[in-house]
């Protein structure tokens, strides 16, 4: 089971919604629990987890990895999601039990990795989520969206002009596909911004985060 660092809501009631927050390639859950501590103020009675992924990563034994990346190619992103969704959906239904909440009083956050695994597993959820926010990241396997998913949670997507690790334009391709596939997106393009979440991204995720949990 996949464990990481959580923050208890600031209210200190029990938890009135959750926030699951999937960090990238490389690094660990404690490295994006500090977007839950800047969202904290804006969401008092949320609950906010961030759990490392389940393996080591190839290229850093310091953190962790949600699927490995070698080629970087559409196929291996697809094969990875499929593999590694199982484990994640699992942390997800454990953490709803621990709160004693449903998936509507839940809302995925990604960045990079971990921003396709919460496009991929949160569109296939049984019963939908309040949204899922997606910091430069992609979508694996767009022409499977609108056979396999679900439910259609609201989805924002967020991401730097200038990345370069991952390329912007999957922003773009993302927000088609999901369009199409007939979800609300809001999509955002951070100019000067790179691989990363500036303070303009957080804002825009407290904003949706407030709406989709209200």
């Amino acid at each position: 089971m996949l464990d990481g660092p959580r923050l208890s809501p600031l209210s200190g009631e029990p938890a009135k919604r959750l926030v699951i927050i999937l960090h990238g390639y490389g690094a660990d859950g404690a490295d994006l629990i500090e977007l839950g501590r800047a969202w904290a103020e804006a969401l008092p009675e949320t609950a906010f987890v961030a759990p490392n992924a389940p393996d080591v990563c190839d290229i850093w034994a310091a953190g962790r990895q949600w699927f490995p990346l070698t080629m970087r190619d559409p196929s291996e992103y697809w094969r990875g999601v499929v593999a590694a969704r199982p484990v994640l959906d699992e942390f997800i239904d454990a953490e709803l039990a621990r709160h004693a909440l449903s998936e509507a009083e839940t809302a995925l956050v990604g960045f990079s990795q971990g921003a396709m695994m919460a496009l991929h597993a949160g569109l296939r959820r049984k019963n939908r989520l309040a949204g899922i926010a997606a910091y430069s990241g992609l979508l694996a396997g767009p022409e499977f969206v609108a056979e396999e998913a679900v439910r259609r949670p609201p989805i924002l997507l967020v991401h730097g002009e200038e990345d370069d690790v991952v390329p912007p334009w999957h922003r773009i391709n993302a927000q088609a596909a999901l369009e199409e596939a007939g979800f609300e997106v809001s999509s955002h393009g951070i100019e000067g911004l790179g691989h990363g979440i500036d303070p303009a991204g957080t804002q825009l995720g407290a904003a949706f985060l407030r709406r989709v949990l209200a």
